[in-house]
């Protein structure tokens, strides 16, 4: 088995859930190769090749990766796609926009969102908003895969000198055009790779509510969260959703405030370490699955957590 991971960045850094993807490479027990694509990504690079758990590193740099385009860089994976068994992505926004392409351009099925490589055919996916688990057996000759960064741990980043290759470009396939992005800038850490992670529902009922969150994630060094209805009101911006149709997230500390606890939003944080609840509705399904819970006023709760803090 030769498996090939497709690495995600930002052109800067390399994002943690490339290192979620090699994990999960790796307990294929064979070669693991890394590709990274994009423009001026020396220093991407250089981080992935300091993984020695890996057998090499594939790179291309050049504009018309700058943006990842999913024509492009889709292209770019099936000119070497014959040469591997396996090929994964991260089950995020970038994965999924480029793996279902390279699926359908190989003639085979993808299995997405794996939480378990059972063997080199054999994984498990959640199905159901996590409530129930699939076994999937798939013999295709290419197997594409993305997978859930919170199931696998982080492979080891150390003082390795991966042999690296150069990949020639291809040629701009001319369907798309990059417009613009409008990046939310913010001190604090990324949602989906915090080890405290903060969450507001419905019940912090205004947008102007969430600054109270703000308060305590400033002292805990936190992310902020939001659940989905809470989104849908308007109270705060869609980045900030957690859950089945939002971002999955593993922290070693998840706090839900007036949070009820939907099946959506409860698949989207099972696999943290501690979850936390404050809901004055005692009945609310996220106690349920909640380590430890308290039944009161969120508004009495929060600013004494910021004083004590």
């Amino acid at each position: 088995m030769k498996a090939l991971v497709i690495a995600e960045h930002n052109n800067r850094d390399l994002k943690p859930s490339t290192l979620n993807t090699i994990s999960a490479a790796l307990k294929l027990n064979g070669d693991v190769h890394v590709l990274v694509a994009g423009q001026d990504v020396g220093s991407v690079i250089k981080s992935v090749s300091k993984i020695d758990s890996i057998s090499r590193v594939l790179f291309c740099d050049d504009e018309i990766y700058k943006n990842f385009l999913a024509e492009n860089f889709s292209d770019l994976i099936l000119g070497i796609a014959k040469n591997y068994t396996h090929i994964m992505m991260p089950s995020s926004t970038f994965g999924k926009n480029i793996m279902p392409r390279v699926a359908a351009s190989l003639d085979v099925p993808q299995i997405s969102d794996i939480i378990s490589v059972e063997d080199h055919e054999t994984f498990k996916r959640p199905i159901y908003a996590g409530n129930a688990i699939a076994t999937v057996k798939c013999m295709a000759p290419i197997k594409i895969i993305t997978v859930r960064g919170t199931a696998f741990s982080l492979a080891e980043v150390s003082n390795g000198n991966v042999e690296t290759e150069e990949l020639s470009a291809g040629t701009d396939s001319g369907k798309t055009i990059f417009a613009k992005q409008e990046l939310s800038k913010s001190d604090r850490p990324e949602l989906t790779s915090a080890k405290i992670i903060i969450s507001g529902g419905r019940g912090m009922q205004n947008g102007e509510n969430f600054k109270m969150l703000e308060k305590v994630a400033d002292k805990l060094g936190a992310a902020i969260g939001a659940s989905r209805a809470a989104v849908d009101a308007g109270f705060v911006p869609n980045d900030w959703q957690v859950g089945q149709t939002g971002k999955i997230v593993a922290p070693d500390l998840y706090i839900a405030v007036g949070i009820s606890g939907a099946i959506q939003h409860l698949a989207g944080i099972k696999d943290s370490k501690i979850i936390v609840a404050i809901n004055k509705d005692e009945e609310a399904p996220i106690f349920q699955i909640a380590d430890y819970g308290l039944v009161a006023d969120l508004f009495q709760v929060l600013p004494e957590l910021s004083e004590k803090l």
